[in-house]
């Protein structure tokens, strides 16, 4: 018999009696995936465990506080040897050879009639792996199809069930390692890829071959026509029955201008849905070793475009306020203005000596951080030739992540 493979099949087991020998943790892993399945579960034991217990109380498990009989396989599709003694389930083994009764055993598979798969669902699919009596092995390559169909990359593009509208994806920082499973999904279910430059670009590359991807930097110039080009774009694209993915870097709502194109959707009567990215001013930071707040340190922190410089008729931001701030502060697409933005700060009263880092290119190949102080922002962003994109960070908490440069920053908590 060893000298055959299995022969693989589904067993649809609802309302159908599956009868589990045996209370211990083997049971207690097998009798949530049947009462899973819709079955008819019978625990045949003199002791379970607490946790099967509960779903005898729940109503879910039938238990026979006893010992194992043949005839609780009577009117049995499917069983399960699962005790601690070998003729115990050398006896179950019989009893359901004798009814026809398929029967797995856990302490000996080449004396059984059927070996569980390691399984995993997703989507709607059940993926089942047998190896040749090797569960760590199956279990891990169950484990691997599974990521993989969570994040897009396994799927039949023409079974897919997807519906007509645009989901706005935030990216992350850069890395493509850094986008959510649900982002990678919306990817790679899309008809349609309308892309930012700083969207995370090697992912772009894993799109099968029929996905139509539109270039933002390749649309009209000018920040509101390039806006309103966008929005034309992905609301034609999905009143014409397309899935729309309108991929950013970082987060949608973060400086993303993402709710302007959510607004257009609603107008055109376009479903639009959000999957959120890991945004730029926190988890740059992190992976640069920089925290954005620490207890006794920093109490808050502020996030601020500097695309604007202080003193600038349209700008929006209070810098005199901000300067009075004793949290992080930390600056987005402010490269150009950092020496300005830091002559406000110092004006507005924050000390010269307040420790600044600018994380350039975070979490790409090309990462580096800049230290620096706000009296000397500008000559150190010269001398060191900073180009966008940037991150830059404003407080405390830079001295904390780099005491060799700044020194050690005092508690203010006691505790700590």
């Amino acid at each position: 018999m060893d000298d055959f493979p299995t022969y693989p099949s589904g067993l649809r087991l609802a309302d159908r009696r599956v009868v589990v020998v045996g209370g211990g943790h083997v049971a207690q892993r097998r009798v949530p995936q049947l009462i899973a399945a819709g079955a008819e579960v019978h625990v045949v034991a003199p002791e379970v465990t607490p946790a099967i217990e509960g779903l005898v109380g729940s109503g879910e498990v039938t238990w026979h506080e006893r010992g194992f009989a043949d005839t609780d396989l009577d009117e049995a599709w499917y069983c399960i040897a699962a005790t601690d003694l070998p003729e115990v389930n050398e006896r179950v083994s019989r009893a359901a050879e004798e009814r026809r009764v398929f029967c797995v055993r856990a302490d000996d598979a080449t004396r059984a009639t059927a070996w569980t798969p390691a399984t995993g669902r997703h989507d709607g699919i059940t993926v089942a792996v047998l190896g040749n009596r090797e569960p760590q092995r199956s279990a891990r390559i169950r484990d691997e199809i599974v990521e993989q169909m969570r994040e897009g990359v396994l799927a039949a593009r023409r079974q897919r069930r997807r519906t007509p509208g645009v989901v706005l994806v935030g990216g992350g920082p850069g890395d493509p390692e850094l986008i959510s499973v649900a982002g990678r999904k919306a990817l790679m279910d899309a008809d349609v890829v309308v892309a930012d430059r700083l969207a995370p670009r090697e992912l772009l590359g894993d799109l099968p071959a029929d996905v139509e991807l539109v270039d933002v930097a390749k649309l009209p110039r000018g920040r509101s026509a390039q806006q309103e080009e966008i929005n034309r774009v992905i609301v034609d694209r999905a009143l014409a029955g397309k899935r729309v993915v309108r991929f950013k870097g970082g987060d949608n709502f973060v400086f993303g201008r993402g709710y302007e194109e959510v607004i257009a959707c609603r107008e055109a009567g376009v479903p639009v849905t959000v999957v959120p990215g890991l945004t730029s001013p926190v988890s740059v930071p992190a992976v640069a070793g920089i925290p954005v707040t620490h207890r006794g340190v920093a109490h808050e922190f502020t996030v601020i475009s500097g695309h604007l410089p202080p003193g600038h008729p349209d700008s929006l931001t209070e810098w005199s306020a901000v300067a009075r701030l004793r949290g992080t502060l930390v600056l987005m697409m402010a490269v150009q203005n950092a020496p300005l933005i830091a002559e406000a700060l110092l004006a507005g009263g924050r000390a010269p000596t307040t420790p600044v880092a600018v994380v350039c290119d975070g979490t790409m190949p090309g990462e580096r951080t800049v230290l620096s102080t706000l009296a000397t922002l500008a000559v150190d962003l010269e001398a060191e030739q900073v180009k966008p994109p940037a991150i830059i960070v404003v407080g405390d908490v830079v001295a904390v992540a780099h005491p060799e440069r700044f020194g050690a920053v005092p508690s203010t908590e006691e505790g700590d």
